[in-house]
C-alpha cells in the first residue's frame, strides 16, 4: 500500500488544496452569484427550466449552481495543476477533487454568511438613522 502513497508531507498538501479551494470558490461565486455574469447566468437559468432535453436542462442548470459549477472549476485545477492527494495516479485525483469541492464549498458558506451578516447591519443602520431623522 505503501508504493501508492505520495511521498509530498501531508502538511504541504492540506495547504495546496486550502489554497486552491481560494481560487475555486472565488470563481464558481463569481460566475454563480455576481452581477459580472448576471446575462449569461439568466440565460442558463431560462434554458435549464425551458430546455425540452433533460440533459441541456442539466447542462445548464450547473452555471447557476455554485456547488455544482464548483465540481467543473476543481477539475479545471486539478488538470491545471497535477494536483493530487495521498496517492499517486487517479485516486490521488479523486480525492483531491471531493476534497477541493468540500474545501471551497466551505469557503463560499462563510463567504455568503459575511455577506448576509453586512447586509443585515447596512439595513439595522439604515433604519436606524432613518428614525433618528424622522424624530428631529
Amino acid at each position: 500500500m505503501s508504493q501508492h502513497l505520495l511521498s509530498v508531507p501531508l502538511r504541504q498538501q492540506f495547504g495546496f488544496l486550502l489554497l486552491l479551494g481560494f481560487a475555486t470558490a472565488c470563481i464558481s461565486w463569481t460566475v454563480t452569484h455576481e452581477e459580472i455574469f448576471r446575462e449569461p447566468r439568466d440565460f442558463c437559468k431560462d434554458k435549464s427550466e425551458n430546455c425540452a432535453p433533460l440533459y441541456l436542462r442539466k447542462f445548464f442548470y450547473l452555471f447557476t449552481c455554485e456547488y455544482c459549477f464548483s465540481h467543473y472549476v476543481a477539475a479545471v485545477f486539478l488538470l491545471l495543476t497535477h494536483f493530487k492527494m495521498l496517492c499517486f495516479g487517479w485516486r490521488g485525483y479523486v480525492i483531491s477533487e471531493f476534497s477541493l469541492v468540500w474545501i471551497a464549498n466551505i469557503y463560499m458558506s462563510i463567504f455568503n454568511r459575511l455577506r448576509l451578516e453586512i447586509k443585515h447591519e447596512n439595513l439595522v443602520i439604515a433604519e436606524h438613522s432613518s428614525s433618528q431623522d424622522s424624530s428631529k
